[in-house]
């Protein structure tokens, strides 16, 4: 699957923006976020360093088994469609996408012993506080997805870029309510709820769904 240049260019131009009915709806949004802003600071710098030696032994584990680098950097489109770098612990050979970018699937031959592991307690995820940290994510949002697959997905579902109205987190309610197991119709209508009902509530419940998450490796391929 290839994406035009046009089409990896489309989203620099695009600055979506919340709007809300009522004044009073926005003030109390905006607050939110600074607050949301303030606790992704200090949970992601926790964070990293309760979770730096599972990290570590892991990356070490990575590079026992296959050979390249332990962490994997990868291009995702995030607020108002600017580009990052995610980073993540490899799950998957370092070959895995010669034949082009792939969309994961279940039992994915591309995926090493260590990544099965790593990907169904979503321990390959812990690096990403530090893009939280730094202000590219949020702990919690939709999931932010490749250039060349958000490119994809809004030629076939109108408004697919609406998920760029906020933050891309690490975990989001789209993905403690099927993750891999919905199509891309199904995220966009489960983060457009995000989006629309965003407060303290509503992320506390996504943080103790994601655990159960973790728990049991529902959705994780």
């Amino acid at each position: 699957m290839k994406a035009s240049k046009h089409n990896l260019n489309f989203f620099q131009e695009y600055t979506p923006t919340l709007t809300y009915s009522r004044q009073s709806d926005s003030y109390k949004l905006n607050h939110y976020l600074y607050f949301k802003r303030f606790i992704d600071i200090i949970l992601s710098l926790l964070g990293l360093i309760v979770s730096l030696p599972v990290i570590t032994l892991f990356a070490i584990f990575i590079r026992l088994e296959s050979p390249g680098s332990s962490f994997f950097l990868q291009e995702r489109v995030g607020l108002n469609g600017k580009y990052f770098k995610i980073i993540k612990l490899r799950s998957m050979g370092i070959d895995a996408e010669k034949n082009g970018a792939q969309w994961a699937q279940k039992q994915d031959p591309r995926v090493t012993k260590i990544g099965a592991f790593i990907r169904i307690t979503r321990i390959d995820e812990l690096p990403q506080l530090w893009n939280v940290l730094i202000g590219d994510m949020t702990l919690i949002g939709p999931r932010p997805e490749r250039p060349i697959f958000t490119a994809q997905f809004n030629k076939e579902i109108p408004n697919f870029i609406d998920r760029l109205k906020v933050k891309p987190g690490v975990t989001g309610w789209a993905q403690v309510n099927g993750g891999y197991d919905i199509s891309p119709k199904e995220k966009l209508e489960l983060d457009r709820y995000y989006i629309k009902n965003v407060n303290l509530i509503l992320d506390l419940k996504i943080l103790f769904k994601t655990i159960k998450v973790c728990l049991t490796g529902n959705g994780a391929r």
